[in-house]
């Protein structure tokens, strides 16, 4: 109960910020002013980080003082980092650091906390642990600097988090440090929102680079002494950070995959976070940020309740559903951003992003059970019985971290975002790559964490090549399906267009609306097409795959409605066709919803 003094920090930061509002040295000389790349359109003082510094200074100062948490080298270590990393955000608002310059700043302060005796003990290698230490430190640091690009979405998404580490540290992992610094936090959080989470109105403050560079380097260290300091973890434990942190993590991630495809800086600002895509869909900046609460709260939820229940069976079941939401939210990305391109309003409903899509669902679940399925066997033929105690209990241990790291490649990889039904050999072995890098991962992990044992190795190699084998023969099996409202013998002409741009769009509706043909899949040489689907059907690759897409796609025509294509990309689709013995014109011109376009030869 003494942690409860900890609330001190909520009044402090808002009187901090309330009397730096009305300093008018102050507020001209830490201002943001509107930039392409920012979010806000006019200038905004950048102090609000001093704020909640200061509440949480004060939280953790009175809860010493009262006797709620001892005074320690590791309290000070990670207050002292926190303090650093402040002092230089705000230099960075004023005369804006070299990105090196802010990189070595946040290495500092994570090598102070670490030095201070903030340790990982989830891995057995003292000197591996201490490079994840800086690592998560770091990269959690970078996450939410990145994150804070929406009125109220940072300091938000930091008080849901700060609220789950701490109801874990007062029941599952007792930890009055953690209890302490995670409700100061979220107090102090609390006490900045009113001033920049202004629904209908602009932000009064914005927290700054200090500002998000503490909550992140505070969430880092609270994900580290949580349940990462625990000997001996389970798999559970091991998710409560990550499942905590999931959103700023996933946001830097894809963020970064897309910059860096784009060539553009990582450190760069810029408008191209989820939370700018759910608003550029449709949604409101309160709703965007609510809905990505809400999802937040939901895999906190899961997290604490895997370390509260702390059953191998259940943590497998947990991740199945974890990763059923998060592809679901991937899902609603991509078919608003569909909508988006027909020039249709999508559904930005909050029950529809969170409403389960049975295809996805029905997908994960397969996966779910051919990766338990497949390591089962493997495992019985490489012990004995049942096996030994601790081939059991690493066996247990082992299947949820499989599961994991299974829907993390396979994510990555785009296996979830694929029509099955045109599946390609190439589309197969990328499967079968997933499924293999996925078990040698999952191997990396156990290893590093606990000790094999008398657990035969064996029995990862022959799981790594059945369930690769597996995975692909499961995506070739859809192919095998009747498709849902069509007959066996329907008799329409199946088009192959090559390109999906608004003429092959165009064209895609009048013979859809004229009945008598039906487009089954695109080419396009665009990236940012590739695997997708537009007005729902597959981008089954780019025209060098052709071939391939003329085969699967059991094509009666090839459309081309890109002309002035380079003249080889176009040799290649005739080639094609060619030895295929598929028709293919070329469109000169968009027909007018006809049967039967007018197409030149």
């Amino acid at each position: 109960m003494s942690a409860a003094v900890t609330i001190a920090a909520l009044p402090v930061a808002s009187l901090v910020l309330w009397a730096l509002l009305r300093s008018p040295t102050v507020s001209r000389r830490l201002v943001a002013v509107p930039t392409g790349e920012r979010w806000h359109d006019r200038e905004t003082p950048t102090f609000g980080g001093v704020g909640i510094a200061a509440g949480l200074a004060a939280g953790a100062a009175l809860a010493v003082a009262v006797g709620a948490v001892d005074p320690s080298w590791e309290l000070a270590g990670i207050l002292a980092g926190a303090g650093i990393l402040l002092v230089a955000g705000v230099i960075d608002d004023v005369r804006h650091l070299r990105p090196l310059a802010k990189l070595a700043v946040q290495f500092g302060a994570a090598g102070i906390a670490i030095a201070a005796g903030l340790r990982v003990e989830l891995v057995t290698n003292d000197v591996l642990g201490v490079v994840v230490a800086l690592f998560w430190l770091v990269g959690i640091t970078n996450a939410l600097n990145l994150l804070d690009n929406m009125d109220g979405l940072a300091a938000t998404l930091a008080t849901v988090a700060c609220l789950y580490f701490a109801i874990d540290a007062a029941t599952v992992h007792e930890n009055d440090l953690v209890l302490v610094l995670s409700l100061s936090l979220a107090f102090a959080c609390l006490g900045f929102l009113p001033f920049n989470l202004r629904p209908g109105g602009g932000a009064h403050v914005f927290m700054g680079d200090g500002g998000s560079q503490v909550l992140g380097f505070m969430l880092a260290a609270l994900g580290l002494a949580s349940s990462w300091t625990t000997a001996g973890t389970t798999v559970a434990t091991m998710l409560l950070p990550l499942l905590v942190l999931a959103i700023p993590i996933l946001d830097t991630t894809l963020v970064t995959v897309r910059r860096l495809a784009e060539r553009r800086p990582v450190t760069q600002g810029g408008t191209d976070h989820t939370s700018h895509r759910l608003v550029y869909y449709g949604l409101s900046e309160t709703k965007a940020v609510a809905l990505l609460a809400l999802i937040a709260v939901t895999l906190g939820a899961t997290s604490v309740a895997y370390n509260v229940l702390d059953r191998p069976a259940v943590t497998a079941l947990g991740v199945l559903l974890t990763f059923a939401l998060l592809v679901q939210f991937g899902g609603f990305l991509a078919e608003l951003s569909e909508q988006e391109r027909r020039g249709k309003p999508g559904d930005t409903r909050l029950r529809h992003a969170v409403a389960v899509q049975p295809r996805r669902f029905v997908e994960l679940l397969v996966d779910s059970l051919l990766v338990c399925g497949t390591f089962l066997v493997a495992y019985a033929l490489f012990v004995d019985g049942r096996g030994t105690e601790l081939q059991r209990g690493t066996f247990l241990a082992v299947l949820p971290v499989l599961l994991g790291t299974t829907y993390v490649a396979y994510v990555l990889l785009g296996i979830y975002r694929r029509a099955w039904r045109y599946a390609t050999a190439r589309d197969l072995a990328t499967i079968a790559l997933a499924s293999a890098l996925a078990t040698l991962a999952a191997l990396g992990i156990v290893i590093a964490m606990r000790d094999l044992g008398d657990f035969p190795t064996g029995v990862f190699l022959l799981y790594g090549v059945v369930a690769a084998a597996l995975a692909a023969l499961s995506r070739w099996c859809v192919r095998l399906v009747p498709e849902a409202g069509l007959r066996e013998d329907d008799a329409r002409r199946r088009i192959l267009v090559v390109g999906a741009g608004p003429a092959g769009r165009g064209l895609a509706r009048d013979l859809g609306a004229a009945g008598d043909a039906r487009v089954v899949g695109f080419l396009d040489d665009s990236p940012r097409l590739r695997r997708r689907r537009v007005q729902g059907v597959p981008v089954l690759g780019s025209t060098s795959d052709a071939a391939e897409a003329i085969e699967t796609a059991r094509a009666d025509e090839v459309v081309v409605t890109i002309p002035d294509a380079p003249a080889e990309r176009i040799a290649l689709v005739t080639r094609a066709c060619e030895a295929a013995g598929v028709p293919h014109r070329v469109v000169r011109e968009r027909p007018s919803a006809i049967p039967t376009p007018a197409i030149a030869e």
